[in-house]
């Protein structure tokens, strides 16, 4: 170690500089941030993004599909626009869970660990974007160390 006013090498226990006297301090070490902490709030914009997303596409699926038949072929299957207004309506379901469970990540709110844990299990089902996400999600928050910091921080009930 050297004196950074005049260069002369010192000791790691010498608290002056024996040549200048300058006062040699530890240079502080700057407190770990852990994995929580430093994703949390970016993980629940993710998931306010994604659901709105999700919310569109069942608002858009439901909508279509609440007539049946308007536009369909004879040939097309009779179940199949119930089909599809059936996946709207789930695509609905899930956006709206996925938007509370992101506001609870960002607002750091006790339940919305487990709940963003859950839907971060059903979206890696969702090939592509759901899948990252939930790949994400589980890295984040399914570690026993990061249970931990969670309700470190998060906000009483």
């Amino acid at each position: 170690m050297f004196c950074d006013r005049c260069g002369t090498q010192l000791s790691g226990t010498q608290a002056f500089c024996s040549s200048c006297g300058k006062a040699m301090h530890a240079i502080p070490v700057r407190p770990a941030i852990g994995r929580v902490e430093s994703h949390a709030r970016l993980l629940g914009m993710f998931w306010l993004v994604y659901s709105a997303f999700r919310l569109l596409s069942g608002w858009f699926l439901t909508r279509i599909f609440t007539g049946f038949r308007l536009f369909w072929m004879p040939h097309t299957p009779f179940f199949f626009p119930a089909l599809l207004h059936g996946l709207g309506s789930i695509l609905l379901v899930t956006g709206v869970l996925g938007l509370v469970a992101g506001w609870g990540l960002i607002e750091r709110q006790p339940w919305a660990r487990t709940l963003t844990i859950i839907m971060g299990v059903f979206a890696l089902f969702h090939i592509g974007i759901g899948t990252v996400l939930g790949i994400y999600t589980l890295w984040v928050l399914l570690p026993a160390q990061s249970a931990q910091e969670y309700q470190r921080t998060a906000r009483a009930a």
